[in-house]
């Protein structure tokens, strides 16, 4: 059974920084393009990094230069540093494949910017 854990998401100031940990169980994580999404109320979840499986980062343009995707296949680990954060950062994120069809959507963990 797939399970994607999130954690790391809390409060924080703007300018500040977190780093976000996703754990994947009951997959072969070396083998996925992966990639971090977030959802923000209203709004519908978007795409905010990805990562492929040789480690080539790509980035949403509002938040290039300030997140760094990365990975530790060999703890099945996927990571999203997040610095210069903004209010407009906050959201829940997620983790997940780069590509349809998805796993099963983890809980996601909560990123509240603000002052």
């Amino acid at each position: 059974q797939v399970q994607l854990v999130e954690s790391g998401g809390g409060l924080v100031q703007p300018g500040g920084s977190l780093r976000l940990s996703c754990a994947a169980s009951g997959i072969i994580l070396r083998i996925y393009n992966m990639a971090w999404y977030r959802q923000a109320p209203g709004k519908e979840r978007e795409l905010v990094a990805a990562i492929t499986t040789g480690g080539t980062p790509n980035y949403a343009d509002s938040v290039k230069g300030r997140f760094t995707i990365s990975r530790d296949n060999a703890k099945s680990t996927v990571y999203l540093q997040m610095n210069t954060l903004k209010p407009e950062d906050a959201a829940v994120y997620y983790c997940n494949k780069q590509q349809w069809p998805y796993h099963a959507w983890g809980q996601g963990t909560r990123v509240t910017v603000s002052s």
